[in-house]
Parts: structure tokens; C-alpha cells; sequence
């Protein structure tokens, strides 16, 4: 008995062992299979070049679809399918700001209406300009302050946090709701210095949510630049402005998201690795979210080509609607409860094409404890962070039915430089970071489905 005692660690420790090289291997095949051969990049400048930016409830919206239905198709996924989505549409329509202080003449600023916000219906919408620095100096102010004028926030990034998405955290609620607020107060217009880590005069958009309770009041968004500029020219002088806006909220649309799997080998709980396949309506979508899509599709390929035997169902999911309403998260939620589907881990790429870093996790101690376990793995290929807690808003309706869920989590630096602006193009994604990050979600669902 003491002799088997004396044996059981050596006997553990050369199955880890055993186990550890054998996921060593396949990690090496995976990163070479998908740097040598990936058809990430190609597919993103299909989807990038060929239908361009995508908005929910859009005529290449639907083109998009088919797109992705035929690359799981190529990829090998032995199933592939569309799920119905109601999803809200947005339309921009004709756009302009113009501003003027003392005996100037107008002057056009290059500004982006927000998303899901109401418009002047085409006609000018005019009035003096007031600078508030906070919501909370806003909330100080009196009714008679704010009535009937153009509220303006120039609140920056802080440049201090070093994750880009911390400082979108904390910017974003004078994108999210400030607008409301300013109509709570009387102000008939609003607009903002745009979401962006970057010093340029390039404008960002983005969704909004209005409060019901208030009335739906214009909203826009002006590049970091212009922002500065206006705020200085207010400390001496007023300034007016001169809104015309088209946009507005057009009912709603059936869609789809796009769904292929391979089937378990062992059972039927299901893995899930995905992007939203919607965008705004600037740009090409090429990072936010092509890149991720893509990057989906990539994992499939890979365990097709390689034939790695998937325990579990890995299932690819193209969402609907992320960017203006989440509709295809919380549908495809709604249909894995319907159908009793068990799944393990559901996994997202929704920050960037960039050098992969780590993962953001939302899971039990254990189950992360798990996977830290396996960062000698991943240390060779740069990820070394799994201590965020977040996972992609489209994962996020599974944690209810008790999934694991996470996120991809690339470089953050340059991400918001180009979010949601006409930046956001194909040709500001690098081949090997985008094949990277697909490389990296590969080799993590590659360990849960042989572990879990």
C-alpha cells in the first residue's frame, strides 16, 4: 500500500504530463493550420468589400445573410440554418450640422446623427448652444437654463485607464441616455463628443435608448477635434447651431442570424463561438463585427480540417441586431430554452481583429480556476490574461440558462479609434492579428470540448 501511495503521484504527474504534450501538439497544429491556410482575412474582404456596412433591417443586411450561410457551408458545417429575428430598423436619411458664433458665417461640422434617434424630419432646427460639463452639473441646472437650447457634453475618454473599454464604460452614458435627460429639462437638441480614444476630428456613432417619459429630441455626435474647438469658442462667445436631420425609426423587419454546428460526437451539449453579423451603417463593419464573424467561421474550418473529434456539437452563430436592439441574442436565448439545449460555454469575438490577449470569462471559480490551469498552453501565442470578468452582449442572454460565457479579448489600444466611424474598413484589420484571435478561439474550445 505505501509503495502505491509513493507511485500515485508519479503515476498523476506522467498523465498530465502525457496530456499536457498532446495539447501542446494540437495547439501548434491548430496556430500553424490556421496562419498557413486561414481563409479568415479572405473572408472578411468578401464581407468587408463586397456588401459592406450592414445595418439590421437593411437591403445588404440580407445579403450578408446568404454570405454567411454559403461560408459555413464551405467551412464544412454539417448543418447550417437561419432563425427568424423581428428586428428594429433605423434609418439616417440626409444629415447636417452648421455652427455660427458673432458675425461669422455657418460652418459645417462633420458630425453622425445617433443611432435609433428621432431627426428634425428634414427641416432646420435651430438654437443657441450651451456647454454642460457632466450629467451631474446638468441634473444642478434649472429648467429655465436648459429650455428650448442645444445641449452640448464634451466628455473625454480618460486616457488613464489603460483598457480602451474601461473609459467607453464610462463615457458612454452621455451616448446611451444623456439625451433624455436633456429633455427632461426642456432642451429640443443634443450633441456630444464622440466615443473615441483617438485626437482626430473623425465622428463616432452608436445606439441610444430614449426614456419614454420624455420627449425624443435629436441627437449627434461630433469628432473629438471639433468638440474641443466648440467647447473653447463657448468660454468667450455664443455660439448657434443649425441641425437638419432624416433619421428615424422605421417599424420593424424579419430577419435572420445564421447558425451552422458540428454535430457531438459524445452527446448533443452544445458549444458556441460567434460574432454579430449587423453593422452600422458608416464604415465597412470589417471590426466591428467582420472580424469576429469571420473568425467564428475559422474555428469550424479548423476542426473540420484537422478532424479534431468534437465531443460536444460546436455551433457557429451569426447574430442579428447586436448593434441597435440585440434581438438576435435574445432569440437565439430564447429558442436554446425552448428546445432544452445544454450548452457548456458560449463564446464571443466583439472587440477587434487585433493581437489576441486573453479571454474575458463569466463563469463559476472553479471552471475559470480550470482554465488558468492552462495557461502554459496559451502562453506560447500571447494569451495570457483570463482574469476579466465580461462576456460579448450576444452571449450573454445563455448565462441565464446557465451557460459559461466569454469574450475574446484583443489588444485593446486601437479598437475605439476606429468604432463605429467610416474608419471601421477592411484595410485597418491585419492578417495575422485576425488569424491570430481565430487561431486563440480554436485552442480554447478545443480544451473545453475535450475537458468539460
Amino acid at each position: 500500500m505505501k509503495k502505491l501511495t509513493l507511485l500515485l503521484p508519479l503515476f498523476w504527474g506522467g498523465l498530465f504530463f502525457s496530456q499536457s504534450k498532446s495539447d501542446s501538439i494540437e495547439f501548434k497544429n491548430i496556430s500553424d493550420e490556421i496562419l498557413t491556410n486561414g481563409q479568415a482575412y479572405n473572408n472578411l474582404h468578401q464581407l468587408a468589400k463586397d456588401i459592406g456596412h450592414r445595418l439590421s433591417g437593411s437591403e445588404a443586411y440580407e445579403k450578408a445573410t446568404k454570405w454567411a450561410y454559403k461560408k459555413l457551408k464551405e467551412a464544412g458545417a454539417d448543418k447550417v440554418w437561419y432563425q427568424e429575428v423581428m428586428v428594429p430598423v433605423w434609418e439616417r436619411g440626409k444629415e447636417s450640422l452648421q455652427i455660427k458664433s458673432g458675425t461669422n458665417s455657418w460652418k459645417s461640422l462633420n458630425m453622425l446623427s445617433i443611432g435609433n434617434t428621432e431627426g428634425t424630419n428634414g427641416k432646420d432646427l435651430e438654437g443657441e448652444i450651451i456647454y454642460v460639463k457632466s450629467l451631474e452639473d446638468l441634473d444642478k441646472m434649472k429648467d429655465s437654463e436648459v429650455k428650448d437650447k442645444i445641449v452640448f457634453f464634451n466628455y473625454p475618454f480618460n486616457q488613464t485607464f489603460i483598457s480602451t473599454g474601461q473609459a467607453y464604460g464610462d463615457a458612454g452614458k452621455y451616448r446611451f441616455v444623456a439625451a433624455s435627460f436633456v429633455a427632461k429639462k426642456g432642451g429640443k437638441a443634443m450633441i456630444i463628443r464622440s466615443l473615441s480614444s483617438a485626437f482626430d476630428d473623425v465622428p463616432h456613432t452608436g445606439t441610444q435608448r430614449y426614456d419614454e417619459r420624455y420627449p425624443k429630441i435629436p441627437a449627434v455626435c461630433i469628432g473629438v477635434k471639433s468638440a474641443d474647438e466648440l467647447e473653447k469658442t463657448l468660454e468667450s462667445e455664443k455660439v448657434f447651431a443649425k441641425l437638419n436631420s432624416n433619421c428615424g425609426m422605421k417599424g420593424e423587419r424579419l430577419t435572420h442570424s445564421v447558425i451552422g454546428e458540428i454535430t457531438g460526437k459524445k452527446d448533443q451539449s452544445v458549444i458556441a463561438v460567434g460574432g454579430h453579423l449587423d453593422s452600422w451603417d458608416v464604415g465597412e463593419g470589417a471590426t466591428d463585427d467582420g472580424a469576429g464573424v469571420v473568425q467564428a467561421i475559422e474555428v469550424l474550418r479548423t476542426f473540420k480540417k484537422l478532424n479534431i473529434p468534437n465531443n460536444h456539437t460546436i455551433r457557429v452563430i451569426c447574430f442579428a441586431n447586436e448593434e441597435n436592439g440585440a434581438k438576435g441574442a435574445k432569440k437565439y436565448a430564447e429558442e436554446a430554452k425552448r428546445k432544452n439545449e445544454k450548452h457548456l460555454f458560449a463564446l464571443e469575438s466583439d472587440s477587434g481583429g487585433f493581437a489576441p490577449r486573453g479571454f474575458g470569462l463569466v463563469m463559476s471559480d472553479g471552471k475559470r480556476n480550470e482554465v488558468k490551469s492552462w495557461s502554459n498552453l496559451f502562453l506560447p501565442y500571447g494569451i495570457y490574461d483570463f482574469d476579466k470578468n465580461y462576456a460579448g452582449t450576444d452571449v450573454q442572454p445563455l448565462q441565464e440558462l446557465g451557460s459559461a460565457t466569454g469574450e475574446l479579448s484583443p489588444d485593446s489600444a486601437r479598437y475605439f479609434d476606429i468604432h463605429h466611424t467610416t474608419e471601421d474598413i477592411f484595410e485597418k484589420v491585419n492578417r495575422r492579428e485576425l488569424l491570430s484571435g481565430a487561431s486563440a478561439e480554436t485552442q480554447l474550445l478545443y480544451m473545453i470540448d475535450k475537458y468539460w
